[in-house]
């Protein structure tokens, strides 16, 4: 007997934005991070993934926390980062962290 993994719609949604992400020019990948912080999804190598989603969970909680600081009507809806090689965008959300690094240069 043959098992096959059900998608709900809102699962083959998921499914179907990571990808059209993927293709676009200068994304070296994306990684979707529960609200522990751990890596749920991935397209980069197991050590890099874990570095990026326990550094960015970090961060975006920090960012999250002075926006709520600073009004506690507010939260973080987006952060964006850019550094020389890479700029990292990261979208949050009430149980995951959504993470597409690219080459900006690309």
């Amino acid at each position: 007997m043959s098992c096959c993994f059900i998608f709900s719609p809102k699962q083959a949604e998921v499914e179907e934005t990571l990808k059209r992400i993927q293709t676009h020019k200068g994304v070296i990948g994306t990684i979707v991070v529960n609200a522990e912080g751990i890596p749920i999804r991935t397209t980069l190598d197991n050590s890099t993934t874990v570095q990026y989603a326990g550094l960015l969970h970090q961060l975006t909680m920090k960012a999250r926390s002075t926006v709520r600081d600073l009004d506690p009507q507010n939260d973080l809806t987006f952060l964006r980062i850019r550094s020389k090689k890479h700029e990292i965008m990261v979208a949050p959300d009430k149980e995951y962290l959504l993470i597409v690094i690219q080459n900006p240069s690309e």
